[in-house]
């Protein structure tokens, strides 16, 4: 197990960066704590999978350095850094065994051949593998391939770190869900240190102690799933987490009151008139917002029954407003009012959380 140090890290794939749009990774330093369990949390092409390969060493840094338990790693191959990578495709050998291809990494260590069976067995075991390890793995469906391939980077008890890029994409809905949980037993139990790479939302709240959100780029915000779910730093977190997403809205700040559409809100923010300037919103969450007898008025538009609630589309003039209406609980038609928590509605100056 290691602590990971990223130190002043950055990443281009240009041999001569000029241009913010030429890097791949912008500059960031975070910690990764010693058998800590972290997702890679954000869209398609926001630079997850660069500081993935960067930690693993499959990529050398522009700038900056990697450090395990604060030696410098920055020039070491995959190998020296002692890391297991799982890729989002099996990567198996076909011609063996189930049993020889979980061995394989612990036999070409040179681990006692009673050791091997062991650990072979539990892990075979914690992946439903255990009644098909005499089978060849050409045989298995992707969803088997892909097991053997998450066994491999689980088997081994010596390693620095274990790396999960998108594992989970070939598998099958319903036992996504069982290898999530699996995988978030098996990290309580070993505590290793583990990084999930995945543009899914929910794999990375369920497997993930701590989640990092990417965005072009940049790390926007590090945090646990309730950090990120109620206290949003920056309005795409806001808006990547949740289903539906937070609610953004342009607001005003006179006097430190805060205003939407010349409508007073009470917000958990308090804004000091040297940071009224800038793009001024609002953000809260549908789960925040409530019909009320009085507060912001709105016309009711639509709504969609999505089982022990409902999630209901309001317009305050041209502004779309979402908030989610528990079973059982009447909704107005035409005309309403909505009133939203005022514990729970943030600032945001250009996109960050006014605190």
């Amino acid at each position: 197990m290691a602590k990971i140090t990223l130190d002043n890290l950055r990443h281009s794939y240009t041999p001569n960066p000029q241009r913010p749009e030429d890097w791949a990774l912008k500059e960031m330093s975070q910690e990764l704590k010693d058998g800590g369990a972290y997702a890679l949390l954000g869209p398609s092409g926001c630079g997850k999978t660069t500081l993935l390969n960067l930690i693993s060493g499959l990529l050398r840094p522009t700038q900056g350095r990697i450090l395990f338990d604060d030696t410098d790693v920055s020039d070491m191959t995959p190998e020296q850094r002692n890391i297991a990578q799982v890729f989002q495709f099996p990567v198996i050998y076909d011609t063996m065994t189930v049993y020889d291809n979980l061995a394989f990494p612990l036999r070409n260590r040179g681990v006692p051949t009673a050791e091997v069976d062991r650990r072979v067995k539990e892990v075979g075991e914690m992946l439903d593998l255990g009644h098909m390890l005499t089978k060849r793995a050409s045989g298995l469906t992707a969803d088997g391939k892909q097991k053997i391939s998450l066994g491999r980077g689980l088997v081994r008890s010596d390693v620095n770190v274990i790396m999960f890029d998108e594992p989970l994409t070939v598998i099958d809905p319903h036992l996504k869900w069982v290898l999530r949980s699996k995988l978030k037993e098996l990290h309580h139990r070993i505590k290793r240190t583990m990084i999930y790479v995945t543009h899914d939302q929910t794999e990375a709240l369920t497997f993930a102690d701590r989640v990092v959100v990417m965005n072009n780029g940049e790390v926007v915000q590090v945090g646990t799933p309730i950090d990120l779910f109620e206290r949003p730093t920056h309005t795409f977190v806001g808006h990547f987490i949740g289903s539906p997403g937070m609610n953004v809205l342009p607001c005003s700040v006179e006097g430190g009151r805060v205003g939407f559409m010349g409508l007073p809100i009470e917000t958990a923010s308090a804004v000091q008139t040297a940071q009224a300037n800038g793009k001024l919103e609002l953000g809260v969450r549908p789960e925040f917002i409530k019909f009320e007898s009085s507060g912001i008025p709105v016309d009711v538009v639509k709504a969609a029954d999505v089982g022990r609630f409902r999630i209901v589309e309001t317009r305050h003039r041209e502004h779309r407003i979402r908030l989610l209406l528990p079973e059982g609980q009447p909704m107005p038609s035409g005309t309403a009012h909505v009133r939203f928590d005022p514990k729970h509605t943030h600032v945001y100056r250009d996109g960050w959380l006014v605190n």
